[in-house]
């Protein structure tokens, strides 16, 4: 069976938006070169095995990242939308979902939609470049004008805070992230509710039935100043 996040052979299984491992699978043909380590979704191990099984709070806003330009900013700036949290890269196959991913955030940006791009070179070196280089290539590529950050890595020793969070979650969330484009869901409360694989294309009716599911619940009631404040 093909891999659906980077088409080698593996013993893997769709089941909806989801990876589920399908027991121990035949690596032939893997994508990783010769002598390294088969990638996360090509490996006999559960998708939600050691510690990507344990779950940790649903809250994802609690981190500070630096936008692509440099400039500091705190997610905790979004509560209150519906979220979408894609891991990316500039030389993959599915690179090209970054029109999409524009054309989601503009036609529901009004209903309270933000798209957040986290550029990461974890996967065959597909994001070599500086950060500027990846801004001007969204821009100049495909339009992109939701909200992109710097650089990260979203698996492996040096894994974002974020990622560790969002791969920490409990089944059928959780799990290592297993190539660019993964997407995370996120509440108007700030908490992760759904993943979707990296061949689940923005205009996919589940993810968007999912968006626009959120988009019908309502913000949450900011929060009123403290006495004497």
């Amino acid at each position: 069976m093909k891999c659906p996040c980077c088409s080698c052979v593996c013993g893997l299984v769709l089941s909806g938006a989801v990876l589920v491992a399908a027991g121990p699978g035949d690596q032939r043909g893997c994508c990783q070169p010769e002598g390294e380590k088969p990638a996360a979704c090509c490996q006999k191990e559960s998708l939600t095995s050691g510690a990507a099984a344990t779950e940790t709070d649903n809250y994802v806003l609690d981190h500070r990242i630096n936008l692509i330009d440099g400039t500091p900013a705190d997610l905790s700036q979004y509560k209150g939308k519906v979220i979408l949290i894609v891991n990316t890269a500039s030389k993959c196959g599915h690179t090209p979902q970054y029109d999409g991913l524009e054309k989601l955030y503009q036609e529901k940006k009004g209903a309270g939609l933000v798209v957040l791009g986290f550029p990461a070179n974890d996967f065959k070196g597909q994001e070599p470049g500086t950060n500027k280089e990846i801004g001007e290539f969204c821009r100049t590529k495909y339009g992109v004008s939701f909200p992109m950050f710097q650089k990260i890595a979203v698996t492996g020793a040096r894994q974002h805070p974020l990622y560790a969070q969002l791969t920490g979650q409990a089944a059928p969330i959780g799990g290592e992230v297993q190539w660019n484009f993964t997407k995370f869901l996120v509440d108007r409360e700030g908490r992760v509710v759904a993943r979707f694989e990296p061949k689940v294309k923005p205009n996919d009716p589940e993810l968007r039935a999912r968006v626009e599911e959120l988009l019908r619940q309502p913000a949450p009631p900011e929060k009123a100043p403290s006495a004497g404040a």
